[in-house]
């Protein structure tokens, strides 16, 4: 048996090493979460409340550059994505141009409810934050670009139909048709989990059934008389869902008049990228137009090994943000931005 002497010895080891562990957390947590740029929170005014985010601008910046608008897909998403965000600002701050976010109407102190809000509505207020940049000194309007993920590829369109003078559009993982989409998620998630191919044809029964009700415009107190409790949508959502649902970008996607780059992932099971794919090429001016495919990422651009495990993915995000994303979709993005900043015109 060991004697108090050593036990206390023991203790004291345990507990250095203790201090020592969490200390280089502490270091490791700090130094990976440091970004090499200027983070600077604004406020923006608009007619519908004041919107608050993040201006994240080059160390080194001289004279006027580009800025980068971030517009977001689905949920309760703030600026800076819960700081998913801030690796791909860096890469963009390295090729001189800012980036621009917001936390949507009712995140992180934005006035309003994102859920109150058309993609209609979502346009007009990136339109509004981009009306807003073009008025700080350091900002060049003639190369503000935009990048958009998922149901950003409702808005983007609308965005470019109204501001022609948009100089590049990154679309990451763009959603096309809102039913579409729906049928395509909810029958490859299935999929993924196991279902049988009676179980999935039931889910699919059930949701025809909640779409005829949308197409009849009915009420949130009809849907509840029908709805599977284990699925049930909040009445807030409910009148998401009813403003949006007919979305489709394809006739919109004609108005695009600036160089275009879309990247897709190749285990994207929210979004049919096939399908997506097709529909640019088929509307999209061909030369305005490049394609980027990572086989290995999903609908979030996040690696495979990372994806597939939350526990891993929670990890990464608070040690490695870096990490995260597929290192391929960092450098084609940065690379892209590059070409934007010295095309002609631009």
């Amino acid at each position: 048996m060991l004697g108090v002497r050593q036990l206390k010895k023991r203790s004291k080891y345990i507990l250095a090493a203790t201090i020592i562990f969490v200390a280089s957390l502490g270091f490791l947590f700090i130094q990976q979460n440091t970004f090499k740029m200027i983070e600077q929170k604004i406020e923006i005014q608009t007619p519908n409340g004041v919107l608050k985010g993040t201006l994240a601008l080059p160390t080194d910046y001289a004279g006027e550059i580009g800025l980068v608008v971030f517009v977001h897909g689905d949920g309760e998403i703030n600026d800076t994505y819960d700081g998913g965000y801030k690796p791909l600002w860096e890469k963009l701050a390295s090729v001189g141009y800012a980036s621009l976010s917001w936390s949507k109407p009712g995140i992180h102190g934005s006035e309003g409810n994102w859920l109150d809000q058309s993609m209609d509505d979502r346009a007009e207020e990136v339109i509004q934050a981009i009306n807003w940049a073009k008025s700080l000194p350091m900002i060049d309007d003639t190369r503000i670009g935009l990048w958009g993920a998922s149901q950003a590829g409702w808005v983007i369109p609308k965005v470019v139909k109204e501001e022609r003078e948009i100089a590049f559009n990154i679309l990451v993982s763009p959603a096309i048709n809102w039913i579409s989409q729906g049928k395509y998620n909810t029958s490859k998630s299935l999929e993924r989990e196991g279902y049988t191919k009676e179980e999935i044809e039931e889910v699919e029964q059930y949701d025809n059934q909640v779409l005829d009700l949308l197409k009849s415009q009915s009420s949130y107190e009809d849907y509840l008389l029908m709805a599977d409790k284990d699925r049930l949508i909040s009445e807030e959502r409910w009148s998401f869902i009813k403003k949006n649902y007919q979305s489709d970008a394809t006739e919109e996607l004609k108005y695009i008049n600036s160089p275009v780059h879309l990247v897709l992932g190749g285990q994207d099971i929210n979004v049919d990228v096939n399908n997506t794919e097709l529909m640019y090429r088929q509307n999209v001016q061909s030369d305005l137009l490049s394609v980027f495919i990572l086989p290995d990422a999903d609908h979030s651009m996040l690696k495979k090994d990372i994806a597939t495990s939350t526990w891993r993915t929670y990890l990464t995000a608070i040690f490695f943000p870096r990490k995260l994303s597929d290192d391929k979709y960092l450098s084609d993005l940065t690379q892209f931005v590059s070409q934007m900043a010295h095309k002609p015109g631009i």
